[in-house]
């Protein structure tokens, strides 16, 4: 009597995870030591469809709009004054350069003359 379905990698038979496929012979579940043929693998066909997003052009900022947005910026904008021309905003990047442990490092670039400096969170 099956009790599971049969799903591509899992045994018919207990539902676990069977070992991983080798070059030649049947595959035996760990659990409960059936031998299956290497088509136990193999899953139904599944079809699936990916849409994509439309183009709209109303949705699109209008080209004063975008024209007032801060040129050149390499990221979200925030306030921070620039150590070497005292503009008060700079854009940001963040990074993990560093163990997964430790902070992120941020990339911060003046939007006026583009100095551009780091920070260890």
């Amino acid at each position: 009597m099956e009790v599971f379905n049969n799903r591509p990698g899992f045994c018919p038979s207990c539902g676990s995870i069977l070992p991983p496929l080798q070059m030649k012979g049947n595959v035996v579940c760990f659990n409960c030591k059936q031998e299956f043929l290497p088509d136990v693998y193999i899953g139904e066909k599944t079809e699936f469809t990916i849409q994509f997003n439309t183009y709209d052009p109303t949705k699109i900022f209008s080209k004063a709009k975008r024209e007032s947005r801060t040129a050149d910026s390499d990221g979200p904008v925030v306030e921070r004054k620039c150590p070497k021309c005292g503009h008060d905003k700079m854009s940001y990047a963040t990074l993990q350069l560093r163990s997964a442990d430790e902070g992120q490092t941020v990339f911060f670039t003046c939007l006026q003359c583009k100095y551009k400096e780091s920070e260890n969170s």
